[in-house]
This record gives C-alpha cells, sequence and structure tokens, in this order.
C-alpha cells in the first residue's frame, strides 16, 4: 500500500473483529446512541477501492456513523455510496483536488469542514517544487498567510477550514516555538480551525492534551492515530489504537472538554498484523467506550 505522503502526491499530480461478533445489541445501540464516532478513508482505502459498497457496509456494520472523505472517484459517486451505507460526510480532505475542485466536491458531498491534509507540501505542489517542504519560522508564517487566504475562500462559500498537521509541524524554530505555535499565532481563528493529529503530535514530541487545553473551541476534528515504537529516526509504524504508544483516555478527557464536534479514526500502514477492516474494528472497540 502506497503512503499517505505517495497518494496525495500522486493525486495532486494527476488532478491539480471479533470484538462485533461477541457484541450483544444492546451494546451497539448504546453504541449510535453517543457521539458520532467516524473514519478516515485514507485508512481503508484499498478495501474500499477494491470493495467501495461492501466496505462502506462494513463501516457502518461495525459502528462508524461517518466518514471523513477522501476523493479518488468523483465526490457524486461517493456521496451515493455513503448515502446508500448510511453513512454521514461532515469532512473531506482536499489536497488531492485543490482548492477550487475541493470546494465544489465538498458541496457535493454536504460536507461542514475543508481540511488540508499536508498545507506545506500542497503549497510546494503549486510552485512546482519538488523538494520536501520547509518547517522554519518564515516557513510558518507563509503556511499561516496561505491557511488565512484557504479559510476566507472556505467561509464564502459556506464551509470552515481546518489545518491538519503531521509532526513536522512540532519542529523547533526558536524563543521556545515551533512552527505550530508560529502557525496559530498568524492564523485568524474564526478562519482557520484545527483538525488535531493526536498520533503525529505524540510523534512530534508534544501532548494533545496540552493543545485541547490552551486552545478551548478551535479544535472542532481530530484524528486518532497511534504508533509503534520507532524503530529509527523518523520511521513511524502504525499500530491500532491501544496497542502502541498512545494513551487515548487523557487525550478523549481533554477534546471532549475542549469542544470536539467530530473524531476520525485513522490508522497509518502496514497493515502487516491484521487487514485494514480488522483494524477499523480493532480501533473502533478501543476509542467507542472514550468517546
Amino acid at each position: 500500500m502506497m503512503t499517505r505522503r505517495q497518494f496525495l502526491a500522486r493525486s495532486a499530480l494527476l488532478g491539480g473483529a471479533a470484538w462485533l461478533a461477541a457484541a450483544s445489541p444492546g451494546r451497539l445501540l448504546a453504541a449510535a446512541a453517543g457521539k458520532p464516532l467516524g473514519i478516515q478513508l485514507y485508512m481503508v482505502l484499498k478495501a474500499y477501492q477494491d470493495d467501495p459498497n461492501g466496505t462502506l457496509r462494513t463501516l457502518k456494520s461495525i459502528g462508524y456513523s461517518e466518514i471523513e472523505a477522501i476523493i479518488t472517484s468523483t465526490a457524486k459517486t461517493l456521496r451515493d455510496q455513503l448515502n446508500e451505507a448510511g453513512l454521514a460526510c461532515p469532512s473531506m480532505h482536499f489536497d488531492s483536488l485543490g482548492v477550487d475542485a475541493g470546494l465544489e466536491a465538498a458541496h457535493t458531498l454536504g460536507t461542514s469542514y475543508f481540511v488540508s491534509s499536508m498545507l506545506p507540501a500542497y503549497m510546494a505542489k503549486l510552485k512546482g517544487d519538488k523538494s520536501e517542504p520547509g518547517y522554519t519560522r518564515d516557513d510558518a508564517k507563509r503556511t499561516a498567510e496561505f491557511a488565512n487566504q484557504i479559510g476566507e475562500k472556505a467561509k464564502k462559500a459556506g464551509l470552515q477550514y481546518a489545518y491538519h498537521n503531521h509532526h513536522h509541524e512540532f519542529t523547533e524554530v526558536g524563543n521556545g516555538q515551533t512552527f505550530y505555535d508560529v502557525l496559530l499565532s498568524e492564523t485568524d481563528a474564526n478562519l482557520v480551525k484545527l483538525e488535531l493529529d493526536c498520533g503525529w503530535v505524540h510523534a512530534g514530541g508534544k501532548n494533545p492534551v496540552d493543545y485541547f487545553k490552551a486552545y478551548p473551541g478551535r479544535i472542532p476534528l481530530m484524528h486518532a492515530k497511534d504508533f509503534l515504537a520507532s524503530p529509527a529516526p523518523n520511521q513511524f509504524p502504525g499500530a491500532e489504537l491501544g496497542r502502541g504508544t498512545v494513551d487515548y483516555r487523557p487525550i478523549m478527557a481533554a477534546a471532549d472538554a475542549s469542544g470536539l464536534k467530530h473524531c476520525f479514526v485513522e490508522q497509518e500502514g502496514p497493515f502487516s498484523r491484521v487487514s485494514q477492516l480488522e483494524a477499523a474494528r480493532i480501533d473502533y472497540a478501543y476509542l467507542r467506550p472514550l468517546r
């Protein structure tokens, strides 16, 4: 399976458990009555591409009620598939389409949140720069300026823009600040909300709880992600929730207190221990009681 970075790069170039079987009906009804729990479509990308409708039905049967979209065919196709499966789509990542086409796709899907997956990398591609993006203080300010522009455009289109992070955003840029700190201080809080990827925050050496506490109301979205212990610098093998290095009990408590609206499970590969859909089952079983 290609990495998320490879998938987004290719798309940009082309287009500018056992737990479920044991669960009683009462437990399933209780879960359905709780706060919504979603999944990023990228996590089950191979399964979805092999069997779109079957995969979405399986996610619904596990207990997920929401999908965070990436577009691999057309927005209308995905919308029809989600409607058939009975899944909501409150958020989408637009990098593979670009801003303008992404806004159109968001309206087709009926989403509320318009999210950049890797904004510095997206900016580099717009300039034709094939090198890795920088994460200096000046880079943070340029990224913030562009994020504000996207946020303004999204607002005019009736959507809310949100910035999704990776671990690079927690690079130190001097004066006791990180790239992410500068980005937050330089963006308009009304135009630029956050999708806090808690696994990548942890991989960047920071605690997601601190951000939820420091920015109440600004983080309506989050990704629940876990990693195994890193075997080498800049290697982050994905893990099922509860089987890696991140404890989500304090994170979910802080997120709810901060005003979180939507939580999406997203696991990085490789899926060598279990399949993508089995990982989705394990992740749901771990996170549902905390949500």
